[in-house]
């Protein structure tokens, strides 16, 4: 029979497999860096060929990131329904890191909030819409609007109000939480001590 440590190394093939693959995955990084950088300085003319590419990396994050980028072209060239399109792709990728897929989710939601039903907009976000979510703020913001559509100002204003208290919110967002909850009698200003000693 073989030796033992023959049968534990895993095979020749499969090494040379994983070290192209982590290669491959780090010049594509490279690219995608690059790719930013061009779209950043007005370079955009071979733009969405590169972006294809990176699309289809080995690598979640690289493949997301490319995805991503190509949606905000899309709306930047006004074709929402390409950004609505590519949104959706990325929301339904079971094989993107969840992170990524919730981005796409905000981003998707964003900007279909006009023609979504306010209980559509409260179902999709409900998982996103929790303090201590990383994307609280947009979710509970974009929650809060709808339940308003549905004549539900206290519960509204109480989701300003938690919104203006999560310190892991963008503080712009915490800002118009507080002067939103206060137009629905909600006094959330001593959720942000901060903001308040700048007045």
């Amino acid at each position: 029979p073989p030796p033992l440590v023959l049968l534990l190394a895993p095979p020749r093939g499969w090494i040379y497999w994983q070290e192209k693959r982590n290669s491959d995955a780090a010049a594509q990084t490279e690219e995608l860096h690059a790719v930013l950088t061009d779209i950043g300085s007005g370079r955009k003319q071979d733009i969405p060929q590169r972006v294809d590419a990176l699309e289809k990396s080995h690598s979640d994050a690289v493949r997301a990131s490319a995805m991503l980028t190509e949606a905000a072209l899309a709306l930047e060239q006004n074709n929402r329904s390409a950004a609505i399109a590519k949104y959706r792709e990325i929301v339904g990728d079971k094989g993107l890191p969840q992170i990524y897929r919730d981005m796409g989710t905000i981003r998707l939601t964003a900007l279909e909030f006009d023609t979504l039903k306010p209980e559509q907009v409260i179902a999709r976000l409900e998982p996103l819409a929790k303090a201590g979510n990383p994307w609280f703020g947009s979710a509970g913001e974009m929650t809060a609007l709808a339940l308003l559509k549905q004549k539900k100002n206290a519960e509204a204003g109480r989701l300003f109000a938690a919104i203006a208290a999560d310190s892991q919110v963008p503080e712009t967002i915490r800002t118009r939480s507080v002067q939103v909850a206060g137009t629905l009698g909600v006094d959330a200003t001593a959720s942000m001590p901060a903001l308040q000693q700048q007045d």
